[in-house]
């Protein structure tokens, strides 16, 4: 899945916000109302719970018509929610809280989809010589050109002990897989271990991986939902009957995930990217245990995990200004 982590927001999203009104429409024939969701990529595993809700009834039943699509431009999800053209998008958390800080656009998360990283250090299993991030020092690491992968490895290495200057950062753009299994670079950053890594293993090639959150990166949100201001501040009832839906998906996923997955693989985008079921079966397995943790229910929120990015992206010289964790999410489920 080639997630693109955006290096600034442009600001036409801002002039878009002025001349543009809410996308929430009243339904006239059954009275439901429409709710414009963009995924941040086409559908794979990580959307398997909304397919579920919307192919149970589950939107229906909160009083839903989902209109789900596809981004045109990377950044569609922010933008376009935040311009009130669309009423929720999915999107990264470190993007939203660049947009908050450096453009002041208005879009808030309001609730995380995955609750860890999934962008880790990729190696070959058979690359001994790398057990940890401190030995890539003299090694070249594949990515695809954003400063946070940069940053990412850096933190890591340095975290590990090692010295992050001797470790070359090459850019291989969208050929992260081919680049490794070709033996091009020694590891990867920027590949997702719930695609890229399974995708190499159905290629023969078993990997080792890294979490930036056990080396010196404060755990993130990998995925979350974004609304724009607006729309949060006038429709908030539409946005809890969404995420109510959500949960009632992500309820029967965790219950029936091969089902789910069938739904979603039903759904597929076979000309822009056709599944393989095993590689989605083997992701939905990964992301099942990053959505939810013990202590903290999916869709569910946290100022600390807010806080300590912005801190983190602050040190890193990313962002321009310190907003404040309830400028970049809200609770509406509590």
């Amino acid at each position: 899945m080639k997630k693109i982590m955006m290096l600034c927001i442009l600001s036409v999203c801002l002039m878009l916000v002025t001349a543009c009104g809410s996308s929430d429409k009243k339904t006239a024939a059954d009275g439901l109302q429409e709710v414009t969701l963009v995924l941040d990529w086409y559908p794979n595993a990580v959307h398997s719970f909304i397919y579920a809700a919307e192919e149970k009834g589950y939107f229906k039943e909160e009083g839903i018509r989902l209109n789900i699509q596809y981004p045109q431009n990377v950044t569609d999800p922010l933008t376009l929610t935040a311009a009130g053209k669309a009423t929720v998008g999915i999107y990264y958390q470190q993007d939203v809280v660049r947009a908050r800080a450096n453009e002041d656009i208005p879009v808030k998360s309001i609730g995380p989809i995955v609750r860890e990283p999934l962008n880790h250090i990729i190696v070959l299993d058979k690359e001994k010589t790398i057990q940890s991030p401190k030995d890539l020092e003299g090694k070249t690491i594949g990515y695809a050109g954003s400063d946070l992968s940069e940053a990412y490895v850096k933190s890591m290495v340095k975290a590990d002990g090692g010295d992050p200057e001797k470790v070359t950062m090459q850019d291989v753009g969208f050929d992260l897989v081919p680049a490794l299994i070709t033996n091009k670079v020694d590891a990867l950053s920027g590949a997702l271990i719930n695609h890229e890594v399974p995708v190499m293993e159905e290629k023969g090639f078993p990997t080792r991986t890294f979490n930036p959150a056990d080396y010196g990166v404060p755990n993130y949100y990998e995925l979350l939902f974004v609304s724009g201001d607006k729309t949060i501040e006038e429709n908030p009832a539409l946005l809890k009957a969404f995420l109510r839906a959500s949960e009632k998906g992500y309820a029967y996923m965790k219950k029936h995930p091969q089902q789910a997955l069938n739904l979603l693989i039903a759904k597929q985008d076979k000309e822009n990217f056709p599944l393989s079921p095993k590689v989605e079966k083997k992701s939905l397995q990964i992301l099942m245990n990053t959505m939810e943790q013990k202590e903290a229910a999916f869709l569910s929120d946290s100022t600390d995990v807010w806080q300590q990015q912005i801190d983190w992206m602050s040190e890193q010289k990313m962002i321009t200004t310190k907003p404040q964790p309830t400028d970049l999410f809200v609770n509406l489920l509590n």
